[in-house]
């Protein structure tokens, strides 16, 4: 399959469909982190969801999206209000649904628990790290058009994950890459995805 896997620059999940043999292509704003610049558009994903020279101008076989969620994750519910009012929650609304209504029979949007399932729908699974192996707990919402909801690989069950404090809160501490972090895919749900999705997006 040609696959975009939009709002990417760590290529967790580039790099695992690439590993089975798909071609992807990780595309952000920012330079890749994951080591493959000649597997990374770097631009505004908008010019590139339809026909391009990176899907030989035929159009995305899948396109999975991460689009950012710093205006629409309940965790910032505090600043709404204002967000609303200077119009940055609108317009990371409406840039969510660009891959929504894109033209692309299989596509998955990611997002954290948030607003959209109001403003559109709510998602059709939720995930977490540890339901594919890792020692981690963030919730995670998946938006699904054309593939099947994901099965846990390896359940992980324990009362506090490695990446929580004693009262749950994610122990990441404040800094400017902070949010870069938190964004990355992890490694057992990236394998899933290609694993699972690889399959049956080629049915």
């Amino acid at each position: 399959m040609i696959i975009l896997v939009a709002c990417e620059e760590s290529q967790e999940v580039c790099k695992a469909f690439r590993k089975l043999g798909h071609e992807a292509f990780s595309c952000d704003i920012l330079p890749c982190s994951g080591g493959h610049t000649e597997w990374h558009i770097q631009g505004d994903v908008r010019k590139y969801l339809g026909k391009n020279k990176y899907n030989n101008f035929k159009g995305w076989d899948l396109i999975i999206a991460f689009p950012p969620c710093t205006d629409l994750a309940v965790s910032g519910a505090r600043y709404f209000e204002r967000k609303r009012k200077d119009g940055s929650q609108k317009k990371s609304i409406e840039f969510f649904m660009l891959f929504a209504n894109a033209d692309c029979d299989k596509i998955v949007i990611e997002n954290p628990v948030g607003i959209i399932s109001s403003t559109w729908r709510k998602p059709d699974q939720i995930i977490q790290p540890w339901m594919f192996g890792e020692d981690a707990s963030k919730k995670t919402c998946l938006w699904l058009k054309g593939l099947p909801k994901l099965i846990p690989t390896k359940v992980i069950k324990k009362k506090r994950y490695s990446n929580q404090t004693s009262s749950g809160q994610n122990k990441l501490a404040p800094s400017k890459d902070r949010a870069k972090i938190r964004s990355k895919t992890y490694s057992g749900i990236a394998k899933a995805m290609a694993e699972q999705w690889g399959i049956n997006g080629n049915k």
